[in-house]
């Protein structure tokens, strides 16, 4: 039986760190032509004079498995996740200045650039803790993401038979011969699961291809060449990646035959026809003073959408006041509610450079050659973050599973005794985001002013 997709949505952001000066680390990890182990107080095995044809990366990681996360991690998550949703409505009110529509992840970019804060020391670390709303000790901090992704594993469906799959990779892609900590190493490999990956970015082309490649294979190619054309070089050392990629049916879905074109109104007052799905059902539903949300959840009720739709007139105003306290309130006062609803068939292809955002955002230490400091990666300050590049991609339409198991969720839901149902007609634009219910994680958070 074949997967029909409801929704689909990948993203992946990588860090990318360059030598900020020619000072040497004191322990090394092999190229891929070491016949030995690094020692310390070695200096790495220098870079060829003479590009060599690219191979596979070598994995080059700490022998430690990841970790099982022990039970102070998972309870450590109520602040995690809140920390997150705090970061991903400050990125919101960053980006939401730009044009058109918007989609993000800000589970992904936190994960990689809590890899990257594990080499953070000093005023860096304290300037990353602060825009990231890191709020627990990095020795808390670490174990609660590999928790938290453990809670995410644990939703996932296996085969093509459910319906839903939730893919979290990391990598860390290192320069061959050059020098990261075993400690380093170790914090990643026990709680993200992350090992490094040796490429020569001597051959900077080479080494983006193999990238993307992996970062291609990991969200089952919805994002392509996420690394620009110019953006490694030879003084490149180090690039993160984490990849997030999720596929999901509807819990309730939309009959393909209901889905008519209908109005939908853009913020310059003018109107598009778009394809608009239609059903009338039992859906989480809050009417507040000039918005309404509503909870679409997903096959198993672990994870939902949430569309926030400004009243008319209103959607600026909206955004400039959403922030997390705000959102969580607005979660704790849903209810469900018969609703007769109608909403937008979209797609979404977002892609940023986050370097600016993030140093505005309280953290300029991390992409400054002369004041960062990731001395906990190579023993010696001398990588910085050269940039953050972020893309995701979300496509929301009718279809769900063919699996008896969600017609008779379904029906369940459909004999509650309820009477007329409330029109809710989402024809203008609005906010939405994917979380997990029982953590709190926003997965994805974005908007859309034009389906």
């Amino acid at each position: 039986m074949s997967l029909l997709r409801k929704v689909t949505l990948a993203a992946v952001i990588f860090a990318l760190a360059a030598a900020g000066c020619a000072q040497q680390p004191t322990a090394s990890i092999p190229s891929p032509a070491a016949d030995t182990p690094s020692v310390p107080d070695i200096a790495p095995t220098p870079l060829p004079s003479e590009p060599t044809p690219m191979t596979e990366p070598i994995r080059l990681q700490s022998d430690k498995p990841r970790e099982t996360p022990p039970s102070t991690a998972y309870d450590n998550l109520p602040v995690l996740s809140s920390g997150n949703t705090a970061f991903a409505l400050d990125l919101y009110q960053q980006l939401r200045s730009q044009d058109g529509n918007l989609f993000y992840s800000p589970f992904s970019i936190s994960q990689a650039l809590a890899m990257t804060y594990a080499g953070a020391k000093a005023e860096t670390a304290s300037q990353m803790a602060a825009a990231m709303h890191f709020d627990l000790p990095q020795a808390d901090l670490h174990p609660a993401f590999n928790a938290l992704s453990a809670e995410l594993d644990s939703r996932a469906g296996k085969g093509d038979q459910t319906g839903f799959k939730l893919n979290i990779a990391n990598a860390l892609w290192g320069q061959q011969g050059f020098a990261f900590l075993p400690d380093f190493l170790d914090t990643l490999a026990l709680n993200y699961g992350a090992g490094m990956q040796a490429v020569d970015y001597n051959q900077p082309d080479a080494a983006r291809q193999t990238i993307n490649d992996w970062v291609a294979a990991q969200t089952e190619d919805k994002i392509k060449d996420l690394i620009p054309e110019g953006a490694l070089n030879p003084l490149t050392r180090l690039v993160l990646t984490n990849a997030i990629y999720f596929n999901a049916a509807w819990l309730l879905p939309f009959e393909k035959e209901a889905t008519q074109n209908d109005s939908f109104d853009l913020l310059d007052g003018s109107e598009v026809q778009v394809p608009m799905m239609r059903q009338t059902e039992s859906f989480g539903y809050l009417k507040a003073e000039n918005f309404e949300a509503i909870e679409l959840f997903y096959e198993g009720r672990e994870l939902s959408m949430v569309i926030l739709l400004p009243d008319e007139d209103q959607f600026a105003a909206f955004e400039d006041s959403l922030d997390s306290a705000q959102l969580q309130s607005i979660l704790d006062q849903l209810t469900e509610q018969r609703l007769d609803l109608s909403m937008p068939k979209f797609k979404v292809d977002s892609s940023f450079g986050l370097a600016d955002t993030l140093a505005a955002m309280g953290m300029p230490d991390a992409f400054d050659g002369v004041k960062a400091d990731f001395s906990g990666m190579t023993g010696q300050p001398d990588l910085f973050i050269t940039n953050v590049v972020h893309k995701a991609y979300v496509n929301v339409n009718e279809e769900g599973t063919e699996a008896a198991a969600a017609t008779g969720v379904v029906m369940g839901l459909k004999s509650m005794p309820v009477g007329e149902p409330i029109v809710v007609k989402v024809d203008r634009p609005f906010l939405f985001l994917i979380r997990d219910s029982q953590t709190g994680a926003v997965l994805f958070l974005g908007r859309v002013v034009q389906p």
